[in-house]
């Protein structure tokens, strides 16, 4: 993806806070022999890094103290390509020269959720927010923070600007069967994924009021993953919603975003 303008955004990270800019990446892999890539990657400079390598060099954060779904949704907010579960021959760093572009191949757009999946669902909370904000930096929005949801960080989830406008976006994924947590694989959840959408849709309105209150001037937004719950939900609030002037937009499966 090509750069327009210099975004940067800040973001908090074991609780330190961080910002980091496009100028900043793009500084600090000048020169740098990408290393392997065994699953995710990111192109910077015309050339495709792992998003580990990449970000650990960019901000400076030794590596174990992040997870590559970090890198991945920050580099994305960015405005950088990102690609998942990549198959590539790589030849060894010294022998590729400097600024070389290994054969990564870009992924369609209908391939975008397997490229952000975590080996997972499509739908979860990171992977619609990681959708999201390459769908929003691919239309020239800035994107001024991204919450951190493995660690469930407080305060809103996304916040854009573009042409003087802010939108401040709760972001909700789409509850599975089972659990994310590797001790509880094969456990199915009590709560049905219906009735526990019916929550998270909850959530997400009183959040997006919150937000009208406490920022006017900005748009209200909630990002959902497109299934027909939550478009159940929305028929039945959308006049409330509207009237409080709170967005609804929706991230399908391809990683493509619908708004009003």
């Amino acid at each position: 993806m090509s750069s327009q303008g210099r975004a940067s955004i800040q973001f908090t990270l074991n609780g330190q806070r961080y910002e980091l800019s496009r100028e900043g990446v793009e500084s600090c892999l000048v020169d740098v022999a990408p290393d392997a890539i065994r699953k995710h990657a990111v192109q910077v400079n015309d050339t495709w890094f792992p998003v580990i390598q990449a970000f650990e060099l960019a901000t400076g954060i030794p590596r174990s103290e992040f997870m590559s779904n970090t890198a991945r949704r920050h580099l994305a907010a960015l405005g950088y390509q990102v690609a998942g579960n990549v198959e590539t021959r790589m030849t060894p760093p010294a022998a590729r020269p400097a600024l070389a572009t290994p054969s990564v191949p870009t992924p369609p757009r209908r391939d975008l959720a397997a490229a952000i999946n975590l080996g997972g669902e499509w739908h979860t909370e990171a992977n619609v927010q990681a959708a999201l904000v390459t769908a929003l930096a691919g239309e020239g929005w800035r994107i001024c923070s991204v919450a951190n949801t493995a660690t469930r960080e407080h305060g809103i989830d996304v916040i854009a600007s573009r042409d003087g406008q802010t939108a401040g976006v709760e972001v909700k994924g789409y509850p599975s069967r089972g659990y994310a947590d590797p001790a509880r694989a094969g456990e199915v959840k009590r709560t049905s994924p219906s009735t526990q959408a019916g929550h998270w849709y909850s959530q997400a309105v009183l959040a997006a009021m919150r937000l009208r209150g406490k920022e006017p001037q900005w748009r209200s937004v909630i990002a959902l993953p497109d299934f027909a719950r939550y478009r159940d939900l929305h028929a039945e609030t959308a006049g409330s919603l509207a009237a409080a002037q709170i967005e609804v937009w929706w991230v399908d499966q391809a990683g493509a975003v619908q708004r009003p």
